[in-house]
């Protein structure tokens, strides 16, 4: 189940919040790159002796095709201090405390203790966390100064530090803050659950409009109901009971060779198809053309439980084109840019310039 492995730190290539790229020989194995969170781990240093799992690094993993560092052995870092009792990555070798914002300790447990409602605030819901930049690209462009929040739940990644475009989008102002929730962890605000995570965003962080997906590194296992995807036909579920306004954004791939992720996604035909069973804004797309009737037709058959929103996308390639370069975010899914498959990007584009709208509405 784990590849375990000691190495040297040979240099530090980079970091963002919250983690340090390595470069790290491994024993009989050459130099690999390694990845440390060092709230968990300590910051490694060039010469120290690490500790890896190196799984994901021999599965040649994508998104997560590191060798992650479990301990710096002869340099452990401090216990821990300060309040918080959520344990998450539950029973783990590296399970972490944090303090959840809805915990009893919490400066903020008043406030979520009978907080019951998102007030109508827009939840725009995907299945992939590369749908975050452009999403928000489409939104700001059309909304200048919305104050947005990114709830991430477990599906993905579970350290937040992972994401280098969470550190980025904020860095550039495009988001105001980073709730994780159920086994994720390492965002401004840490939850219980999807629920309190909404809650939270609404009401302690002033969010005017959540975003909702995943972290990197969803899985798949090509069956139609074994993906962690489904979680956005749940989270859907999550922001109607609470009074919020869900909005659906597709899964959509002009460039995939998967034959049932071109057009729509079954990821998102099941998960808001079969799961979602709150009514929900459903943007589709007018990407014009064959692929656009296509997209069109996959997602008319969710018509029948959510309202279908058609949304142009006119000069949505040159929003992403500009905030790409202005935000230093790099626009990319499955390893495509936007050249590459650009229908993926601007039907996530066009779920933030739907929500522009909703926003402006006061609904």
């Amino acid at each position: 189940m784990i590849r375990w492995r000691k190495g040297t730190v040979e240099t530090i290539r980079r970091e963002w919040p919250g983690a340090v790229e390595l470069a790290v020989s491994i024993d009989g194995d050459g130099a690999h790159r390694a990845l440390a969170y060092p709230a968990l781990v300590g910051r490694p240093e060039p010469g120290d002796t690490v500790l890896l799992n190196t799984t994901a690094l021999a599965m040649g993993l994508g998104t997560g095709g590191y060798a992650m560092v479990i301990a710096i052995p002869d340099r452990l870092p401090p216990d821990p201090s300060g309040p918080g009792h959520l344990v998450k990555a539950r029973y783990t070798p590296l399970q972490a405390t944090v303090l959840g914002a809805d915990e009893q300790d919490s400066p903020h447990h008043e406030t979520l203790r009978e907080a019951d409602s998102l007030d109508g605030m827009p939840v725009i819901v995907a299945d992939l966390h590369s749908a975050l930049p452009p999403i928000l690209a489409g939104l700001l462009a059309a909304r200048p100064g919305t104050r947005v929040a990114y709830v991430m739940p477990d599906g993905g990644a579970l350290p937040a530090w992972f994401s280098m475009s969470i550190a980025q989008l904020k860095d550039a102002g495009a988001l105001a803050a980073t709730v994780t929730v159920g086994q994720a962890f390492g965002g401004d605000l840490e939850a219980v659950t999807v629920h309190t995570g909404l809650l939270a965003a609404r009401h302690v962080l002033d969010a005017e409009v959540v975003v909702l997906a995943q972290g990197p590194g969803n899985l798949g296992t090509g069956t139609r109901w074994g993906f962690s995807g489904v979680s956005a036909g749940e989270a859907i579920n999550a922001a109607g009971v609470l009074g919020g306004r869900p909005i659906g954004s597709l899964r959509v791939s002009e460039g995939d060779k998967r034959e049932r992720h071109l057009g729509v996604s079954h990821h998102s035909l099941t998960a808001y198809g079969r799961v979602a069973l709150s009514p929900a804004e459903i943007v589709v797309p007018e990407l014009g053309g064959e692929f656009g009737t296509r997209v069109a037709a996959q997602a008319a058959t969710l018509g029948e439980r959510h309202t279908l929103v058609p949304v142009g996308v006119e000069g949505l390639e040159d929003v992403l084109r500009r905030y790409e370069k202005d935000w230093g975010v790099r626009m990319s899914t499955m390893g495509r840019r936007l050249d590459g498959d650009l229908a993926y990007f601007l039907t996530a584009a066009a779920a933030g310039r739907h929500c522009a709208a909703a926003a402006s509405s006061g609904v």
